[in-house]
C-alpha cells in the first residue's frame, strides 16, 4: 500500500477516535464542569500513555521532539479552554465551526509553504473538506446571543488547534508513545490551571467514566495523527483528521438519537467526498 494511503487511513482513524472522544466528553459535560472533564480526560490519557511507555520500554525522543510535543499539548489545551469559554458566551453555531476551520486551515498553509502545493484534486478536496468541517460543526441556530460574541476566543482556539497539528508533526520519526505522553502532560497542566481558575467541582461517577473514556479516545487520536504525519503530508493528515466533528454528529444521531440538521448532513456528505479526492 502506498505510504500516502497509509497516512490517510491513519488520519481517518484519528478523526474517528477524536470524534468519539468529543462525543464522550460532551456527554460527560452534561454531568459536570467542562474543565473538570478536561482534567480527568487529560489525566487518564497521560496515565495510560505513561504505563504503555514503561511496559514497551520506549526511549525518550530527542530534545527538540520533546519541546515540540510539549508545545503541541499546551497549544491544544489552551485551544480547548478558549473554545469552552467561547461556547459559554457566544453562539455554538458560529463559535465551533470557526475554531474547527481555522484549526484545519493553519496546517494547510504551513504545509503549502514548506512542502509545496498538493495536487489539484487534493486542493479541491481540501476546499470541500473545509466547507464540510464548517457545516458539520454547526450547532443550534440563534439562541439570542450576539452573533460576534465569543468569536475572538473562537479564532484564538482555532489558531491553538492549528498549532497543535503543526507542532506535533515536527516530532522526529521513531518514538510515538513518549511524545504523546509529553504532549498529554502539557495539556494536563493547562487543564488543571483552567479548572483552578474557574473553581470547577467534582464529577459524578457516570461523568467520571465518560471523561476517562474521552481521554483514552483522544489519546488514541493523537497517536494516530502523529504516525499519520510520518507517512503523508502535514496538510493531508491535519485536514482529514479535522473531519472529526462529522463523526461526533453521527455518534450523537445513532447512540442518543439527536436530530441532525440538513446542513450537518451536507457537511457529512462533503467530508466523504473530500476524503475521496484527497486520497487520489
Amino acid at each position: 500500500m502506498p505510504t500516502h494511503l497509509i497516512g490517510l487511513l491513519l488520519a481517518l482513524a484519528s478523526a474517528a477516535s477524536w470524534g468519539g472522544g468529543d462525543f464522550a466528553g460532551g456527554m460527560a459535560t452534561r454531568r459536570g464542569s467542562v474543565f473538570s472533564v478536561l482534567v480527568v480526560a487529560a489525566l487518564s490519557g497521560f496515565v495510560l500513555l505513561l504505563l504503555a511507555v514503561l511496559i514497551v520500554g520506549e526511549a525518550l525522543p530527542d530534545r527538540w521532539s520533546m519541546v515540540w510535543a510539549a508545545a503541541s499539548g499546551a497549544s491544544g489545551g489552551l485551544g480547548i479552554a478558549a473554545l469552552y469559554r467561547a461556547l459559554a458566551i457566544g453562539r455554538a453555531a458560529t463559535v465551533a465551526p470557526t475554531a474547527a476551520v481555522i484549526g484545519a486551515v493553519l496546517p494547510l498553509v504551513v504545509a503549502s509553504a514548506t512542502a509545496g502545493f498538493p495536487t489539484p484534486l487534493q486542493q479541491l478536496g481540501f476546499v470541500i473538506a473545509i466547507v464540510a468541517i464548517w457545516l458539520s460543526s454547526r450547532g443550534p441556530g440563534d439562541d439570542g446571543r450576539p452573533a460576534r460574541r465569543g468569536l475572538p476566543l473562537a479564532m484564538f482556539a482555532g489558531v491553538c488547534f492549528g498549532g497543535f497539528f503543526v507542532f506535533l508533526a515536527q516530532v522526529a520519526e521513531g518514538p510515538v508513545l513518549a511524545p504523546i505522553a509529553i504532549a498529554r502532560f502539557a495539556t494536563l497542566i493547562v487543564a488543571v490551571v483552567a479548572a483552578g481558575i474557574t473553581r470547577s467541582g467534582k464529577l459524578p461517577r457516570r461523568g467520571l467514566i465518560l471523561a476517562v473514556l474521552a481521554g483514552v479516545l483522544d489519546t488514541g487520536g493523537n497517536a494516530c495523527y502523529l504516525v499519520a504525519t510520518q507517512f503523508t503530508r502535514l496538510d493531508v493528515a491535519a485536514v482529514v483528521a479535522s473531519i472529526y466533528p462529522a463523526v461526533t454528529v453521527l455518534l450523537s444521531r445513532f447512540l442518543i438519537k439527536e436530530k441532525i440538521s440538513k446542513t450537518q448532513w451536507v457537511g457529512i456528505a462533503g467530508a466523504l467526498t473530500a476524503i475521496a479526492l484527497i486520497a487520489v
